[in-house]
């Protein structure tokens, strides 16, 4: 896996890349739920494994980090 980050609209993020937020949580992206509490422009990030589930919104057009395979 890559040391680098690479700059994405969190809309791009697909289900298996790891993720940094800008507040700085990382989470491996199990599933992208969309409309997140029914809104368009909000998605949610979960991460859902044996050692956690962590969900963190995010605006669809926001920047988030992803390190690349």
């Amino acid at each position: 896996m890559s040391d680098q980050w690479v700059t994405v609209k969190a809309s791009e993020v697909k289900p298996g890349q790891r993720v940094r937020m800008a507040n700085g949580a990382e989470l491996t992206a199990s599933r992208v739920e969309q409309k997140f509490f029914g809104m368009d422009n909000m998605l949610a990030f979960i991460e859902d494994t044996d050692q956690r589930w962590f969900k963190q919104p995010s605006p669809t057009d926001s920047d988030v980090e992803v390190r690349p395979a």
